[in-house]
């Protein structure tokens, strides 16, 4: 047996048949560097610094202990003690403090136990997570259960069976709820201060990557030295004014701080170390703290200035208060109390467990029960405790008084929607601010209407905003993007919402519809006008004359022109679009083909006048008759070839015009509409052509120049119809080819009718036989 060389400064003993071990870190020694050319000395007082709020871990333990044994329905029989051993936030006391824990009490024997009453039947420690590895590199060992109240990353690594229980939740919750955190207020720039070790390197990996993915950037990434020799201290004070400077010179309002639970004792040298003048002007900076970092401050520190932290966000483990907690701190004085080396500093809460050595294991691993505050505590698959945490705001007083106002609650066991809860109107913000809610952000805003250019070289939320370009919006602020609107609407003015697009077609109530409706009308007049003058004077030479019966065709053909033009105004539905086109075709092939019959008509009598001539035979209204019947049936089998392989129906345009749907008749197949035009062309310009061949022929009523005059006027009407209809759109397309119908009707109707009805009405003396006998000299 062997007395230890270096005895602890700081320890709690109290005696039990089943024993908790726990490693605290209460204070810090910062000594010389260790040469290892001389026996080390033992630690003087001055090198001992004191943490006095992790006294409450200490309390806590006692105090669970205490109400354990009081309680006869948890250990009957049997009474709990436990040893507490300081760790000094060093890895030599560390393993030091955890040996004692393992051996035989006030004997130091490493790798030896020689009293097996000890009855260690669980460790809790450490805050840290290098404690907490550097106790389990021992207490595995002997499988000793090992309960962490501080995060351990490495217990992601850990393989199963090694016996750590996390009494806190996992920290990837914790990041998830700063990152909802950063998203619900819109900071979008911010930045990192992390501890410069392996596990400040795991936080940044850890949250780096998903938070940019959610649109955060990082205005620095700075990391702090931590001490553990004298020498370091110098380091520790320039890097801190370095990474202070850099805070304030940064357009970053926000900053999240991850490092070991100590990390506010540095975080409040930073004012001090600045080496720059602006350190007096105070900037407002909101503090994002990670669970394990406590407000903790040393002896030396208790009168400095609170407010670079003053408004500050943690996120801590959901706690509740226990009963009785308070009263048995208050009544903790170096008097009563026996046994307790730390009691001369001050405390803060920590968690302890109760459960026999046999089955502890077993037990952990299924534990689940309600503590004394009401809580439910259980544990995981992984070993770590399936709890939330709380969003606590950080409000210091200009007395130094320091209050905990509870703000936000993330749940993981809610519903995603419900997981991440804050109250905005609950926080009191750093007094920079002027108690509006901060901005975080590397560029302002961008407006409905623009949207984000991300500046060459720069991380992506610093951008320019540029107009969306010509047909798209951004309807909210930041876009990453304009988007086109849906085909109903379209962007307004200011390309910062969609517009329901207006109905467009060709309707009665429009100027334009009414006019050419007005026209159709008034030509549909006249024409039956011209057919019962006809028909009055169905009996005089010049209405006999060149075949009464086709000349009642032509004009009732031209009448069924003008009033197709109805066809193609008002709304388009299924029936008019299949049968206007057709009609269209059909109608005005029926009108040329008349004309061509005429034509001809007049060519063959003349030249049956001939002695000797063979054309006697031809002459007559059989030819007239096959000429219309056979030009007309050509048309009606092409349209009825259309209609039976694509025929045309009602559709909609909602990309012609930026700002209306157009209702239109899809004519199903281009080519046969052409198909329809070429055949309608074809006859035209055949007739055109006999009639110019025969335009000189003698006779008073020889209609073949008023015939070649009509369908030059047809021919050009229609010729220039087809790049007017191909460079229009919508509903003044239709227009076009209403126009081309009633100019080329009219043009048919007015040519060859008006000089007979001009005979007929106002020289009726001319209309007799013996004009139409009578001939001029015949040039042949």
């Amino acid at each position: 047996m062997a007395d230890d060389p270096h005895p602890l400064l700081h320890e709690y003993h109290q005696s039990g048949d089943l024993i908790i071990g726990a490693i605290t870190s209460h204070t810090f020694i910062i000594s010389s560097a260790i040469t290892f050319t001389e026996k080390p000395p033992s630690p003087l007082p001055e090198e001992l610094v004191a943490v006095p709020k992790n006294y409450q871990h200490i309390l806590a333990l006692a105090f669970a202990v205490k109400e354990i044994n009081e309680n006869p329905q948890l250990l009957r029989n049997v009474t709990l003690g436990f040893h507490i051993y300081d760790s000094y936030f060093t890895e030599k006391w560390t393993y030091h403090a955890t040996i004692l824990l393992i051996c035989t009490l006030g004997v130091f024997v490493p790798n030896y136990n020689c009293d097996v009453q000890t009855n260690l039947i669980g460790v809790i420690g450490g805050l840290d997570p290098p404690t907490s590895l550097q106790v389990a590199t021992l207490v595995d060992i002997y499988k000793i259960p090992q309960l962490i109240y501080g995060p351990a990353p490495v217990m992601n690594d850990k393989m199963p069976g090694i016996p750590f229980y996390q009494m806190v939740p996992r920290e990837n919750i914790q990041f998830a709820g700063i990152l909802s955190l950063l998203l619900h207020f819109r900071w979008t720039w911010i930045g990192l201060l992390t501890m410069d070790n392996d596990n400040g390197e795991r936080f940044v990996q850890s949250v780096v990557p998903p938070f940019s993915q959610s649109g955060i950037c990082f205005a620095f990434i700075e990391r702090s030295q931590t001490v553990t020799v004298v020498t370091d201290i110098d380091d520790m004070l320039n890097k801190g004014g370095k990474i202070h400077d850099k805070i304030i010179d940064s357009k970053a309002h926000v900053v999240v701080a991850y490092g070991e639970s100590y990390g506010i004792v540095f975080l409040r040298w930073f004012p001090y170390l600045s080496g720059q003048e602006h350190m007096k002007k105070s900037k407002g900076i909101v503090w994002i703290i990670t669970a394990q970092t406590d407000l903790t401050s040393l002896v030396y520190q208790t009168t400095w200035d609170t407010e670079i932290i003053h408004g500050s966000l943690s996120f801590t483990i959901h706690v509740d208060d226990l009963p009785g907690f308070q009263g048995f701190v208050r009544s903790r004085n170096p008097s009563s109390t026996t046994g307790d080396g730390f009691i001369k500093n001050f405390w803060q809460h920590a968690f302890g467990c109760e459960f026999p050595s046999t089955d502890l294991h077993q037990f952990l691993k299924s534990v689940s029960f309600n503590n004394s505050a009401g809580e439910k505590v259980s544990f995981d698959q992984n070993g770590e405790l399936a709890a939330g945490f709380d969003v606590i705001n950080w409000i210091f007083s200009t007395n130094q008084s320091f209050h905990r106002v509870k703000v936000g609650r993330l749940d993981p066991q809610a519903p995603p929607d419900q997981a991440f809860t804050i109250n905005e109107d609950a926080i009191r913000w750093h007094r920079g601010f002027n108690q509006a809610k901060p901005l975080s952000v590397c560029s302002e805003s961008c407006y409905p209407g623009s949207c984000k250019k991300v500046k060459e070289g720069e991380p992506s939320c610093c951008y320019d905003c540029i107009p969306c370009p010509g047909g798209k919006i951004s309807d909210q602020k930041d876009a990453s993007d304009c988007h086109k609107c849906t085909d109903e609407k379209y962007p307004n003015e200011r390309q910062d919402q969609c517009i329901p697009k207006d109905v467009s077609f060709l309707s009665y109530e429009e100027p334009l519809g009414l006019c050419l409706a007005s026209l159709a009308l008034s030509s549909s007049m006249i024409t039956t006008l011209v057919l019962a003058t006809f028909i009055k004077h169905h009996n005089t030479p010049i209405v006999k004359a060149n075949n009464r019966d086709l000349t009642y065709t032509l004009l009732i053909s031209l009448l069924l022109c003008f009033l197709c033009a109805f066809l193609f105004i008002g709304e388009p539905h299924m029936v008019m679009c299949i049968f206007r086109q057709n009609a269209f075709g059909i109608i005005f092939s029926l009108a040329v083909a008349c004309v061509l019959a005429k034509t001809i008509t007049v060519v063959l009598a003349f030249m049956a006048t001939k002695p000797g001539s063979k054309m006697r035979k031809w002459v007559g209204k059989s030819l007239a008759s096959c000429i219309v019947l056979s030009c007309s049936l050509i048309q009606a089998l092409i349209c009825t070839v259309w209609l039976a392989t694509s025929p045309p129906f009602s559709d909609v345009d909602m990309h012609s015009f930026t700002s209306e749907i157009v209702l239109e008749c899809n004519e199903g197949s281009e080519i046969m509409f052409y198909c329809v035009l070429g055949y309608m062309g074809c006859l035209a310009f055949v007739s055109f052509t006999v009639a110019f061949l025969a335009r000189k022929l003698p006779g008073s009523f020889n209609e073949a120049k008023f015939i070649t005059f009509s369908m030059f006027v047809f021919c050009s009407v229609w010729l220039s119809f087809i790049p007017s209809y191909l460079s229009t759109k919508g509903k003044y397309m239709v227009a076009v080819e209403i126009f081309s119908i009633l100019t080329s009707s009219a043009g048919l109707l007015g040519c060859i009718f008006s000089p007979k009805c001009y005979i007929i009405v106002l020289r009726p003396e001319l209309n007799n036989k013996e004009q139409l006998i009578r001939r001029e000299p015949q040039k042949m």
